[in-house]
């Protein structure tokens, strides 16, 4: 039952995973919604309840490439795209045509260029070597870890089963002893009801007993 508590003027609610009991006594109930009434009368709701805590800093988490981007958004610029200037091999510009640093440069550019296209040439022969293998080592451990799951799954299945199987062996004992008990005082009942009716005949045959000897006596 969820209930409020007052202090220093302000309201805290207190609302817990539990119910009261014991309603059913006299003068409980109307006791209990006179406390909430009395509550009710001193609690003073507002528009926002969350009005006495702090604006929260909304900007504490972000990097500076993620302030960046939420001001391209805001500004809806697009996206800036991938640049691929280092990928291309450039000629001398015609005014450079007899510059022999600028011919360098060129040279030096397709140098890396080729040096790059070399390592993924190995990456890929690599791949081709040992991709394969991995992918089946990879593809074993994670049937591995499914296996171990479902065997996980199984074994929980089997403890709650054995948990539902022992709650109703438990309840089907407690019925079974409520019922001995039951039929037992039934028997009980019985035989004092029988033992009564015993009684009560003697009784009725010896007053009738008394009354034919007073009437012999009376003639």
């Amino acid at each position: 039952m969820a209930g409020t508590s007052s202090v220093a003027g302000e309201v805290f609610v207190d609302a817990l995973p539990y119910f009261d009991q014991g309603y059913d006594a006299a003068g409980v109930r109307e006791a209990a919604a006179a406390l909430v009434e009395e509550e009710t009368r001193r609690y003073r709701p507002t528009k926002n309840y969350l009005s006495y805590l702090p604006m929260p800093d909304f900007s504490a988490f972000e990097t500076e490439i993620m302030r960046n981007e939420f001001e391209r958004l805001g500004a809806r610029q697009p996206m800036e795209l991938l640049s691929m200037k280092r990928y291309e091999l450039p000629a001398p510009s015609s005014g450079q045509k007899n510059d022999i640093t600028a011919w360098q440069e060129c040279v030096n550019n397709s140098m890396a260029q080729l040096e790059h296209q070399a390592v993924r040439i190995d990456n890929l022969d690599l791949m081709a070597q040992h991709g394969t293998n991995g992918w089946k080592v990879y593809n074993d451990n994670l049937a591995y870890m499914i296996e171990s799951a479902q065997k996980e799954l199984q074994n929980e299945k089997m403890i709650s089963w054995q948990a539902e199987c022992l709650l109703g062996l438990c309840k089907l004992t407690t019925e079974r002893t409520l019922w001995v008990s039951l039929v037992s005082k039934n028997y009980e009942i019985e035989r004092a009801i029988v033992q009564l009716e015993n009684e009560v005949g003697q009784l009725k045959q010896q007053q009738g007993e008394e009354n034919k000897e007073n009437i012999q006596q009376d003639y």
